[in-house]
């Protein structure tokens, strides 16, 4: 039997000896009145000389314990934060100290009490009265090593949040994150939607979907890939302004930047140009950082990121001229930008060049070439039709569209165009996406005919956009992995 297994049905026992005596282990009943930061909080707001006469009655789990014979100062915590508390024999009774005695870091205790200033100057909480409020079976990570691996860390994230005060408060953040960007759109009239995470068609971005099966209706559903078909449904219906803070899966690979299920803002606005948004999203983001960080300039993995001043913009043609090297005669010649791309170790999907796009070898180049060199806040623009299915042609040159994608510290953060609302256009670029799929993909080929119809109502000119928020959050809180900014991260069993 191992050390911890040992620890285990130690603690075990001596629960059933504590219940034997009539102890309630997980009792219900005692009443908190306030927090730990409420309680600081008092202190702040009290003259230095003063002692705060009230009493408080606060529970929290204990995370260290120095017991003096009759007396023991112990280190606990709530939601709030952690403080010390100092619990006498002569203070909480011969029973209450009995059990005490008896407890074990890691248990939840209640206590009420009130303040008082130790010689070292810490405001500490002097017991009146003590009680369980939760026992705990398993021991915590040995205090001096805390709980470093990541692997352990995302399978038992309840253990890596009881342990690591910067990982909670990492999620305090993404928390503040979202609710500052939802503040953001209803401060400008958008309206927050809801809509269906399983869906008849998977629709809305070029990915691979999960699939599930209603009983019932005797049909075949998809796991949300994107939500953008349904909030354009929305907007076509007279909601001129509509955003959705969604979930959504993809049924494709796992790795740094990617997890199967998701968090993505989309939001649409009629009466607007992408060239609209992407003042909307540098607004957006500035504000986001300086609520979030206290600043609009960051530090990512070392980087200096810098938020403020006006964005770059640069077309997409120019990107791969400018930063891939590629001789701008080689946009028209698909023949000799696959060779180029090869020289450059770009390899493709499809055995059979023919069904290749030249749009598409343009963005392989790029996303191979150019992404990993934007550092800064870039607004890529101008991406071919190709490419871009339900983006409107630009008006100057219909072979690309008005869209943009941002990427900042090397990887894309935001996708938006201004939306293609001419159903006949739109329905011939599905068709063409079809005919165009390459022999390896395995997205479903299907065509939303609804969406269509939808259009065919009338929709106004509209402008749309998602945003990937654990990406955003990334950034914003200095996290090398999407893992370490998701709670529960997809992963293989642990048997495996």
């Amino acid at each position: 039997m191992s050390q911890k297994s040992d620890v285990v049905a130690a603690r075990k026992e001596k629960n059933e000896q504590l219940s034997a005596a009539g102890v309630a282990l997980f009792p219900n009943d005692f009443v908190v009145t306030h927090c730990v930061a409420e309680i600081k909080a008092v202190v702040e707001k009290s003259a230095t000389d003063t002692l705060p006469a009230a009493s408080f009655s606060v529970a929290g789990r204990m995370m260290a314990v120095n017991r003096f014979g009759k007396s023991a100062f112990i280190r606990f915590r709530d939601r709030s934060g952690q403080m010390q508390a100092y619990v006498r024999l002569d203070k909480v009774g011969e029973d209450a100290y009995g059990l005490f005695k008896k407890l074990d870091i890691g248990d939840f205790v209640g206590m009420t009490g009130t303040l008082f200033q130790t010689k070292t100057g810490e405001w500490s909480l002097l017991a009146d009265a003590l009680c369980l409020v939760s026992k705990a079976t398993r021991p915590l990570p040995e205090k001096f090593h805390g709980l470093k691996d990541p692997e352990k860390r995302y399978r038992q994230r309840y253990l890596d949040l009881i342990m690591n005060s910067d990982v909670r408060e990492l999620f305090v953040r993404r928390s503040r994150l979202i609710q500052a960007i939802r503040n953001f759109l209803n401060d400008r009239a958008f309206l927050e939607v809801e809509t269906p995470m399983m869906q008849p068609l998977p629709g809305g971005a070029d990915a691979r979907p999960f699939k599930t099966y209603h009983n019932s209706l005797g049909m075949e559903l998809f796991l949300r890939i994107a939500p953008e078909l349904y909030l354009k449904r929305l907007v076509a219906g007279g909601f001129e302004r509509v955003f959705e803070i969604n979930r959504n899966f993809r049924n494709e690979g796992i790795s740094t930047q990617h997890n199967p299920e998701f968090t993505m803002l989309e939001f649409y606005q009629a009466y607007a140009t992408y060239e609209d948004l992407m003042d909307l999203t540098q607004e957006m983001f500035q504000k986001v950082a300086t609520e979030i960080t206290g600043a609009e300039d960051i530090t990512y993995q070392g980087q200096q990121i810098t938020f403020s001043g006006s964005w770059r913009r640069l077309p997409l043609l120019d990107s791969l001229e400018q930063i891939a090297g590629v001789d701008p005669s080689l946009f028209t010649q698909k023949a000799a930008l696959i060779d180029f791309a090869k020289e450059n170790g770009i390899t493709f999907g499809a055995k059979d060049f023919e069904t290749i796009g030249i749009g598409k070898v343009m963005t392989k180049i790029f996303d191979a070439l150019v992404e990993p060199k934007l550092i800064q806040p870039t607004f890529i623009t101008g991406y071919p039709v190709e490419v871009s299915p339900l983006s409107r042609r630009n008006r100057e040159n219909p072979e690309l569209t008005d869209r943009f994608e941002l990427f900042i510290a090397g990887r894309e953060i935001a996708n938006g165009f201004s939306e293609l609302n001419d159903p006949e256009d739109q329905k011939g670029r599905f068709l063409d996406q079809l005919k165009n799929k390459e022999a390896d993909d395995e997205t479903p080929a299907v065509i939303d005919e609804d969406y269509i119809r939808a259009l065919e109502y009338g929709m106004p000119p509209t402008a749309g956009e998602g945003i990937g928020i654990d990406r955003l959050a990334m950034l914003l809180t200095d996290s090398p992995s999407i893992r370490d900014v998701i709670l529960f991260p997809h992963m293989r069993p642990a048997e495996a």
